[in-house]
């Protein structure tokens, strides 16, 4: 833990691109919509192959499964598709700085994405093709992107507490759903903790023999922010074996989406030491007094949970309303909690909730409201709040249930910049 924060002056510091580079930018956008997962595939295993050390910051799941190069390569043919005005990425852009200071990526390490992302756009297009001024172009773009990544990153650093990871012990682990178990985590130094806002993640980063190296996962603070712990509450996957009968660690699945988060609820015990970075991410609450409305499906509701919890814990009276989806009573993580809260603040909170697989106890009336899946028209207007123009929208879930409300709120007359999501990942916004 620490303040020690590169600048990057040692890096190449190219000229804006000028027009004519744009346009041989703009000319290979075809050539990346065709060859760019290839190419960011090849990128990864050139850089990983020469610098092992990177296993401990990329995602070994995302590696396996493809998904780490499929998102650089759509960040990259955004950017080369975009290069004449960025405006339309710079969300994107911001999301990946914050991910990016989540781990503590450092300047110096853009040298070697450089390096090897140009030399693996050589290999696949041929030399005799990618040379010259479009060489010169692709490298000067690189490293104008690299510069903006850099300077955010940077004001990150230093408007966060400590840099890097820091060393925090489990205080505490409940279960709060069939699925779903929450931890809590206070300073082993004994230190207070700075406030964050509520909605964003931290990264808990863990070693792993069988892998021989780190990995990390961001999950999102579920709680409102406290000067004595953080709380993240973490979903686990069914039919994820992480542990042996032997009681070895299982590395057969390591590639399964859920690994991580198998691992946490089946090893990690109350009194253990893990290694967390600050809070970070770009989906936050704002400061307004306009309504709010949460939206969540699924474990989605963790961030939304701390804006809630925040909310009814200040002396703001914006009104608020909780619509969730949930599968059944056995998964509904923090049911009596939410329900308590409306009951407390009769005239603030509204809630409706939608089970789309009830079990034989589950009754409706009492359980939840409504039968099926998250349909906003099947949400009574006061809870929806659909008719105040001044209506916030924060939506967590699944990336189809995102891509749905969004579209449903959007038909219904709500300007996209009243609705924020919350990607997990370097995606686009859901629209």
């Amino acid at each position: 833990m620490g303040k020690v924060i590169e600048t990057g002056a040692d890096l190449p510091h190219p000229s804006p691109l000028t027009a004519e580079q744009r346009k041989l930018i703009s000319a290979t956008v075809p050539i990346l919509a065709e060859h760019g997962v290839t190419i960011t595939t090849l990128m990864y295993k050139r850089m990983l192959e020469a610098n092992p050390d990177f296993e401990n910051i990329f995602s070994h799941s995302k590696q396996v499964r493809g998904l780490q190069p499929q998102a650089l390569a759509r960040a990259v043919y955004a950017y080369a598709a975009h290069i004449k005005d960025l405006t339309p990425i710079l969300p994107v852009v911001e999301r990946i700085a914050h991910k990016h200071a989540s781990v503590h990526i450092v300047p110096s390490q853009y040298a070697i994405v450089g390096t090897n992302l140009l030399g693996a756009i050589t290999e696949v297009l041929g030399a005799d093709t990618f040379k010259g001024d479009l060489y010169d172009a692709w490298a000067t773009a690189y490293w104008n992107l690299a510069h903006i990544f850099i300077d955010r990153e940077r004001q990150l650093y230093e408007a966060a507490a400590w840099v890097g990871w820091r060393e925090f012990v489990v205080e505490k682990k409940v279960k709060e759903s069939d699925e779903i178990t929450s931890f809590y985590f206070r300073p082993k130094d004994g230190k207070s903790l700075d406030p964050y806002r509520p909605g964003q993640y931290i990264s808990i980063q863990r070693f792993i023999p069988e892998l021989g190296y780190y990995q990390n996962r961001q999950y999102s603070l579920s709680d409102a922010p406290s000067a004595e712990h953080y709380r993240i509450s973490v979903k686990r996957e069914d039919g994820i074996r992480t542990v042996k009968p032997s009681g070895a660690l299982d590395t057969a699945q390591s590639a399964h989406p859920g690994w991580m988060s198998n691992l946490l609820h089946a090893t990690l015990k109350e009194g253990d030491i893990v290694e967390l970075a600050y809070p970070f991410g770009e989906f936050f609450l704002d400061n307004s007094s306009s309504p709010v409305v949460l939206l969540s499906a699924g474990v989605g509701l963790t961030p939304l949970l701390s804006m809630l919890n925040t909310l009814v814990s200040s002396e703001t009276k914006r009104p608020i309303s909780w619509i969730q989806a949930v599968r059944n009573g056995p998964v509904h993580a923090f049911k009596a909690h939410v329900s308590s809260i409306a009951k407390a603040n009769p005239e603030q909170v509204k809630t409706t909730v939608f089970y789309s697989e009830p079990v034989e106890s589950d009754v409706q009336g009492r359980d939840y409201d409504v039968l099926g899946r998250l349909d906003i028209d099947k949400v009574d207007r006061s809870v929806s709040r659909l008719d105040d123009p001044s209506t916030q929208y924060y939506v967590c879930g699944p990336e189809p249930f995102m891509a749905d409300i969004f579209k449903a709120l959007k038909a219904r007359g709500v300007d996209g910049s009243r609705i924020h999501a919350e990607v997990f990942g370097a995606g686009a916004n859901p629209e």
